[in-house]
Formats: structure tokens, C-alpha cells, sequence
């Protein structure tokens, strides 16, 4: 960000030059000063002057050449030319490499600051050139560059479109400016891309049939990544929350998928996620927490939190879209807003978006009420203390094991026992399976017949906790068939129902279930019984189960001192791409390491840098001899040593 009077004295210029008023001068000076934005971005923001015309005008007052947007965003750089600068200077600095000279070693570089010497040096001494020869560019454009070509972003430059912007944010300004009545909202006027025509409700119900042709769906992925950029590009006029609806899209999506929901209501809560903010863009940025702990966020969350819905009542999205928005703000206690719902009268959706909300605020937006961006853990400290109060306690504690990456730490430091829970309603079993978590179970559900038949038959299923009235069909035949089959014969089944009758019972003990319980059941003696009835149904000697998942859930290095604090032994195998390798580990101790051609440390130390592929713990290997004799620790510290070393 320039200082305040760099600022001043730049506008000066341009109204000097009569490329700008005196009017946005002062529009520019407030807006800057208000959200922390670049001059630059800010002018553009106003259109107080075309992106070319600025761009000239910086050129010719830092004697050098400008490169546009629409050139950046076209740019193939060569791999050999983006070494020279390091990703994490390019990003630190924002400067992009453009162009490598061999004949003269000279570097071409593009930045919003190219009179920056300090920076200039700093590349020159990094890339090993003689000269370093710099274009003004767009602060935003040359961020977007430095995401597409270190980083792989192909939507990058996406949330710089202006005409596509200008195309979903003309709906927001009717909104926002009241120029409907609400009655009309849904005839939100849009500008054609093409035609220069105006987007009635009528349009949008036909896109609606358009993504639901042949078979399509809002589950696909086409069109959640559609919607991806066209909600990015309604956060581009708020800097401050730009990426925010797509982080709170990606929690809502990762703990459905944890709760076991469908398919349609994981797409769903999606897009519930990506919805959430439409509408809403005043001076607060409005979660759960601060609409309950501020009144200048409640009073404007009361009038607002229909604002999505309204905005979007034409495209006709399912209820439970609708339902998780505009009860986003209920409190858990009965306190909220609009109705003062409690518990489980708020719908399911609405209370896992008011804690997703809220944790991304927390996490990724330096306003939030702490007025710093907190670590997740902190975060999820933050929302423990609102459980009971504003968050739904067992929502939270879930949460919280799925984005900390406890539960896969519980999974690494114990052989879990694998449980089945088979019931058609989430709620039902969320508490059961939170608890069984954390008593060290594995826990898979299943919403039909079909699931719990499928998941049954892999064989790998050691106790089955089951409701009875599963449509189509029940549990009773359900435990009949797993009683003809071998993996089935003596598998412990525990009938957790809703019905009470007698004879219900005794058909189930006929059958070989090892107990009834009627609901509401206490979580902590069901998960007592199971594990008194696993023990007492157990054979000895027999192998222990593995652990497998994806380095995105837990980086190697975690791993790493997880399986050593906790003195594992077993092979952990690695996969990324077409590479696998294995890290040898002997009550803690790092025995062995492979990695294509490589063995023994270097082996270690090359797997440690990778950021994507799966694992496998395989806990029966035993290491057949000790390559490896430095302790864990050493390894990890110089093995970070070393990709310090190559980022710089």
C-alpha cells in the first residue's frame, strides 16, 4: 500500500493532468483510507479513469513502459525465466518475471513499483543477473500473474474481468440502491455480455432449465465452479472478503460430506456457502458471532438476512438453500434472529453455516472481532465458547475435529475399532459418531440399505449399530442377510430405534443382535456397550488394521512427529503423481526411508516437500534392518532447513 501522502501527491498529478476530478480525488483518498486498498485498484474500482489511460500515466512518471491486464493474463513465461525469481519474493515484493535477456543477463520484471530500489536489488541479488529492467503493472494483475503461473491458478485473473464483474454486480446495485420493490427484485437487471439487453427473471429461470438439461445437475461440477467465479467477482469490490464465500462454500461441502449427507444436500449446503453474502454489503461483514455480540451487526443482519434469497428468487433453488441462508443468524439458545428458533428447530444447514461462517471470518479476515486473523486452532477455541449459546455444541465439536486434523491424529495414534452406523437421518447419529470418535472408533454410515450393504460387504466392518426402519426395507433383513454370508455370521449388531414394542426386541435377539436400545439413547453408555461387547467378542492374535488418507489432511511433517510422539512402528507409504516412497518407523524411530532411486535420509528429506498425494499407514510391517540413525527431530529440522534454503 503507498503512504497516505504518496497518495495525495499522485492525485494531485492526475487531477493536475485532468485525468481525474476533484471529486474523485476525494472519493479515491476516503476509499483507500477506508478499506487499505492500492491507489491504483481504488481509481479503477470508482472508474474515475480507464485501466490503459492510468497505466500510461505511471509508465511515463517512472520512465518506463507499462504491460496491461489483458497482455499479463495472456502471458506464457518459460519455466527457465519464473526460477530467477523465487515464488515467495515474487509474492512478497509483488513482482512478476516476464523476460530473461541471456546475451545481456538482463531480467524484465513487472510491479506496481518500479522505482522500488530495495526490491529491485533484492530480485537482481536473487535471480544472479546484471540488470533488472522494470514495467509498471497493475498491483492486482501482477498478483494474479505471480497465482496462474507459480501456482497453477487458471481463475486467477478471473475477479479482474470487468465486464463479467460489471454483469453480476449491476443485480447487487438494484438491490443494494432499492430502485425495485421487492415485489420486482426478481426481475434484477443485468447487462447482456453480447446483446447489450437486460437479464430478466425470466432469463435466469431459463439458465436454471439450462443447467438441469440432460440430466445435469447443481451437483455438478460445472456449475459449482461457474458459480465459483461468479461469486468472486461480486467480492471484488470488498478486497477485505474476497475468496471468503468460497472458503465458507469448501467447509460447508467438507463437514456435509464428514455428517454423511446426500449428494444433493452436500450441493446444497454449497451452495448455501457461496450465497451467503450476496446482498449484504454494507459497512459489516455479518456472522453469527458478530450480528450476536454487536448491535450496529445485529440491527443490520435483521434487515439483510433475506437479502440473498430475494436477490436470487428467481433461479428457484432448493428449500434447504433457502432455509440455511436466512437462518444463518437463530441462535442456538433461542436469541437470534429473524424468529428466535432454538436447538434443532433451526434446520441443519443454518446452524453448520453459522459456524463455518464464522470460522472463516475468524481465519482469513483481518476485521473480524479480534481484529487479527487467528490460527484454526484459536479459531476453534473461539467457537467453544459460544457452544450452547450461538453454535449447535455437537456441530462444533465435529467442526473441530474435521478441520484441525485431530481426527486423523486419533486415527494414526490408535488401531480403531471399525464401526458401521446405519441410519436414514444425520442428526440421529451426528452425536453417536462424535462420541465413538473420540473413544477411538472408526465410523462409517450408511443412509439406505444399499450403503450399509456395500460398506458391509468389504468385510472390514467390526460392529454394526443399526436403526430399524431404514425405507424400503428395515434392519431385519438387513441383519438376516449379513447372518448368510461368511463376514456376516458373527458380526456384533446393536439395534438403536426409534420403536419400543416387545416384539420388536425379541425379533432382533432371535436374529443374534448382541442389544436393543431404544432412543433417546445416552451416547456414553452405547459407546461403553460397544466396546464391552467388542471385547468380549474378539479373538486374539489378530492383525492390526491400517490407516490411510490424504497429505491434504495432514501435511508429512505432522505425520511425522504425530507417529513419533506417539512411538508408532509400521510402513507409512506415500503416493504423489506417478512417485511412491516409504518411511520405515520403529516405535517411534525413523528405521528406513525410499523414494524412487533415492534410500535413507535423502529418500526422507525429498518426500517431506511434497504438498498433494494419499498415505497409508500399514502398521503389521516390520523395518528389516536401521538405515536411518538420526532422531526424527534432527531430520525434520534440517530437512526444513533445506526447503528454506531452495525457496529462497
Amino acid at each position: 500500500m503507498m503512504p497516505a501522502t504518496s497518495n495525495q501527491r499522485l492525485l494531485d498529478r492526475l487531477v493536475a493532468d485532468k485525468l481525474v476530478t476533484p471529486e474523485q480525488r476525494e472519493a479515491a483518498l476516503n476509499l483507500a483510507a477506508r478499506n487499505g486498498e492500492r491507489l491504483e485498484e481504488v481509481l479503477l474500482e470508482l472508474s474515475a479513469i480507464e485501466e490503459n489511460q492510468l497505466l500510461k500515466f505511471l509508465a511515463a512518471l517512472h520512465r518506463t513502459r507499462f504491460v496491461s491486464t489483458e497482455k499479463l493474463a495472456k502471458a506464457e513465461i518459460d519455466r527457465a525465466t519464473l526460477d530467477k525469481v523465487p515464488k515467495k519474493l515474487a509474492e512478497r515484493e509483488c513482482v512478476f518475471p516476464v523476460l530473461y535477456d541471456a546475451q545481456t543477463a538482463t531480467l524484465s520484471v513487472v510491479t506496481p513499483d518500479p522505482d522500488n530500489a530495495a526490491m529491485l536489488q533484492d530480485v537482481q541479488l536473487a535471480a544472479g543477473v546484471k540488470h533488472v529492467s522494470a514495467f509498471v503493472g497493475r498491483p492486482r494483475a501482477v498478483k494474479a500473474a505471480i497465482s496462474k503461473a507459480y501456482n497453477g491458478d487458471i481463475h486467477a485473473f478471473a475477479t479482474l474481468d470487468r465486464d463479467a464483474h460489471a454483469q453480476f454486480s449491476t443485480m447487487l446495485n438494484v438491490f443494494e440502491r432499492n430502485l425495485v420493490s421487492e415485489e420486482s427484485l426478481a426481475v434484477a437487471v443485468a447487462k447482456d455480455a453480447v446483446g447489450e439487453r437486460l437479464l430478466t427473471s425470466a432469463d435466469l429461470e431459463q439458465g436454471q432449465k439450462a443447467a438441469t438439461a440432460g440430466g445435469k445437475t447443481v451437483t455438478d461440477t460445472a456449475y459449482i465452479e461457474t458459480l465459483n467465479v461468479m461469486v468472486s467477482l461480486l467480492e471484488n469490490s470488498r478486497p477485505d472478503l474476497r475468496g471468503h464465500s468460497a472458503q465458507v462454500a469448501r467447509l460447508m461441502k467438507k463437514i456435509a460430506e464428514r455428517i454423511g449427507l446426500s449428494e444433493v444436500s452436500r450441493a446444497a449446503m454449497q451452495l448455501a456457502g457461496y450465497f451467503h453474502d450476496i446482498g449484504k454489503m454494507g459497512a459489516y461483514h455479518l456472522t453469527a458471532l458478530n450480528v450476536a455480540e454487536y448491535e450496529g451487526h445485529k440491527t443490520s443482519a435483521g434487515k439483510l438476512h433475506r437479502s440473498p434469497m430475494r436477490l436470487l428468487e428467481a433461479v428457484s433453488l432448493p428449500a434447504e438453500v433457502t432455509q440455511s441462508v436466512e437462518r444463518m443468524y437463530e441462535r442456538y439458545d433461542g436469541q437470534g434472529l429473524p424468529d428466535k428458533i432454538s436447538g434443532k428447530e433451526i434446520p441443519l444447514g443454518a446452524r453448520l453455516l453459522a459456524i463455518a461462517d464464522t470460522y472463516a471470518d475468524l481465519t482469513q479476515i483481518p476485521r473480524n472481532p479480534f481484529r487479527k486473523i487467528l490460527r484454526p486452532v484459536q479459531a476453534c477455541d473461539v467457537l467453544d465458547r459460544y457452544k450452547g449459546t450461538i453454535f449447535d455444541p455437537n456441530l462444533v465439536d465435529l467442526f473441530k475435529h474435521t478441520v484441525t486434523g485431530e481426527d486423523l491424529k486419533a486415527r494414526l495414534l490408535a488401531n480403531r475399532h471399525r464401526a458401521l452406523l446405519v441410519d436414514p437421518d444425520p442428526e440421529e447419529t451426528t452425536v453417536l459418531e462424535l462420541r465413538m470418535i473420540e473413544q477411538g472408533f472408526e465410523v462409517f454410515q450408511a443412509r439406505s440399505l444399499e450403503q450399509a450393504q456395500k460398506l458391509l460387504e468389504r468385510g472390514e466392518i467390526e460392529i454394526v449399530i443399526s436403526e430399524i426402519d431404514l425405507p424400503p426395507g428395515d434392519g431385519f433383513a438387513l441383519l438376516a442377510e449379513a447372518r448368510k454370508q461368511t463376514w456376516g455370521q458373527k458380526l456384533p449388531w446393536v439395534f438403536v430405534t426409534g420403536r419400543s414394542g416387545r416384539a420388536d426386541a425379541q425379533r432382533a435377539f432371535e436374529l443374534g443382535a448382541a442389544d436393543f436400545m431404544t432412543k433417546p439413547i445416552a451416547t456414553d453408555v452405547l459407546v461403553a456397550k460397544l466396546r464391552q461387547i467388542l471385547e468380549r467378542e474378539a479373538t486374539r492374535g489378530g492383525s492390526s488394521r491400517g490407516v490411510s488418507g490424504s497429505l491434504v489432511e495432514m501435511g508429512l511433517p505432522d505425520m511425522v512427529q504425530v507417529l513419533w510422539h506417539g512411538r508408532k512402528s509400521g510402513s507409512l507409504r506415500i503416493r504423489s503423481g506417478a512417485n511412491t516412497g516409504e518411511i520405515h518407523f520403529v516405535e517411534g524411530a525413523i528405521y528406513n526411508a525410499l523414494f524412487s532411486n533415492l534410500r535413507g535420509e535423502e529418500a526422507f528429506y525429498a518426500m517431506l516437500g511434497l504438498k498433494e498425494g494419499d498415505f497409508a499407514l500399514d502398521p503389521n510391517f516390520r523395518a528389516p534392518q536401521q538405515v536411518v540413525h538420526q532422531s526424527p527431530e534432527a531430520l525434520l529440522l534440517e530437512g526444513m532447513r533445506r526447503q528454506d534454503e531452495a525457496g529462497r
